[in-house]
């Protein structure tokens, strides 16, 4: 089988797996489907043989590709003390608590994400932001970020002061 072929028939069968529901594609659809794209027949043995490799090679890909994002999730959750991602009640991302009354959130407010740094308190059961707090866009955020090395550094001064 030529390069250029064998190119033109894995470039096509990997689009069609990428945009395809893997719980409903087979490999027989998957080659006759690529059969009349390429107007090809790729029933051959030797075509039929090398669609069933390309497919086993995306599939052993998609595999590693989940794992790493499951050990990259794992160790996510290791980095915040083991715990499991936690939200509130108004489905907003709980980074950590920094007191009983006090948390940092990730939240989407008409489409842009906020790090939330805000008071709560209880009523009927449930736990409600106060007033008191401060949201940061993203941009912000990283100036903060940024900065936090110049405001450790002026805590430790008028430590040494006192």
């Amino acid at each position: 089988m030529e390069p250029e072929i064998q190119e033109r028939i894995e470039k096509t069968v990997r689009k069609i797996l990428e945009e395809s529901d893997m719980e409903k594609m087979t490999e027989h659809k998957i080659r006759k489907q690529a059969s009349d794209e390429l107007d090809l027949d790729l029933s051959d043995p030797p075509y039929k043989a090398f669609v069933r490799q390309v497919v086993q090679s995306f599939l052993e890909q998609q595999k590693q590709e989940e794992e790493q994002e499951e050990e990259e999730e794992q160790e996510e959750e290791e980095e915040q003390g083991g715990r499991r991602k936690e939200y509130d009640d108004d489905g907003d991302l709980i980074i950590c608590r920094l007191s009983s009354k006090r948390r940092v959130t990730i939240q989407d407010f008409r489409g842009k994400t906020l790090v939330s740094i805000r008071e709560y308190y209880s009523k009927e059961g449930k736990e409600l932001p106060t007033s008191k707090g401060i949201s940061l866009t993203e941009e912000q955020w990283s100036t903060f970020k940024k900065n936090v090395p110049a405001i450790e550094k002026a805590i430790k001064k008028m430590e040494s002061q006192m």
